[in-house]
């Protein structure tokens, strides 16, 4: 892998990651179209990590003060009372469906489930999904009933969204892009939905990488790969990754994820064109 290929892997990664379009069906795509090799699962969990450092010192008042409610609520007894506290157990209680399930099909999503025709079936599936969970969020507008807060979430919304979040272990289907429909569903508000699949995306983002860059070490940092080019992706993907996340806040404040619906369909349809017409080879 050269630089060059490592700065554009990084640089798809952080764009993507958490904006609700794919960064797993970006990198699988770009090499196809490109005629590069696939940088592989590994490779793209690993540099999830620069993407994971932005979130980390993007909402870093956050999650300090979760981390302070967390200890609060475990020192007096009480871990569901304050706020903070419950929020840090509804995020490790939202976590524990990706985990499992990240762990029970690794080899198929490592392999099979990376077939360019899986990410296009996702990608339109997904937008379809994000499509009906836009429509109940404007009808529950309509008969004025108010979209929750991150400050209201409860039990029932965290668990939900938790579960969405184990479909994007499936390429294509977007952990942001699950998640912001899993919480919309919920009844939550746009910007709530995305800030709290950014804050539950940190447990399994963290674990996914050390545990691959762990696993897959040898071949990481073989000629093939190397130090360079995955710190060059990772800190490239850090970089994209924080301005992605102040975007996306700022745009869900004022408007729907329509404009990511309609990308999602037409790229979906162009990916299953391109592969019957024999130009893409699905694996």
């Amino acid at each position: 892998m050269t630089i060059f290929q490592a700065f554009i892997y990084g640089l798809l990664q952080g764009l993507t990651e958490f904006l609700p379009i794919s960064s797993t069906a970006h990198i699988r795509i770009a090499p196809a179209l490109l005629g590069w090799p696939d940088p592989g699962a590994a490779f793209t969990a690993v540099i999830q990590i620069g993407t994971l450092a932005a979130v980390l010192i993007y909402f870093a008042r956050d999650i300090r003060d979760v981390t302070a409610g967390f200890l609060r609520g475990l020192i007096a007894g009480k871990p569901f009372e304050e706020f903070h506290s419950k929020l840090a157990w509804m995020i490790g209680v939202g976590t524990i469906p990706i985990v499992v399930c990240g762990l029970l099909f690794k080899d198929d999503i490592e392999t099979t489930l990376r077939s360019l025709y899986v990410i296009a079936a996702s990608m339109i599936a997904l937008a379809v999904l994000l499509m009906a969970a836009e429509e109940l969020t404007r009808r529950r507008t309509q008969r004025g009933i108010a979209a929750k807060r991150l400050e209201s979430l409860g039990w029932g919304e965290a668990i939900a969204v938790g579960f969405a979040q184990a479909m994007a272990l499936i390429p294509g289907s977007s952990r942001s892009g699950t998640t912001i429909t899993g919480g919309l569903f919920a009844g939550l508000s746009r910007e709530t939905a995305a800030r709290f699949s950014f804050l539950l995306s940190i447990p399994s983002v963290f674990a996914a990488g050390v545990f691959e860059l762990y696993q897959e070490r040898e071949a990481l940092l073989s000629q093939d790969v190397g130090v360079t080019a995955i710190v060059t992706a990772t800190i490239v993907s850090g970089v994209v990754g924080y301005a992605s996340i102040a975007f996306l806040l700022d745009y869900l404040k004022r408007n729907s994820t329509f404009v990511f619906i309609v990308y999602r369909l037409l790229l979906g349809s162009a990916l299953l064109i391109l592969l019957r017409m024999g130009i893409l080879n699905p694996l």
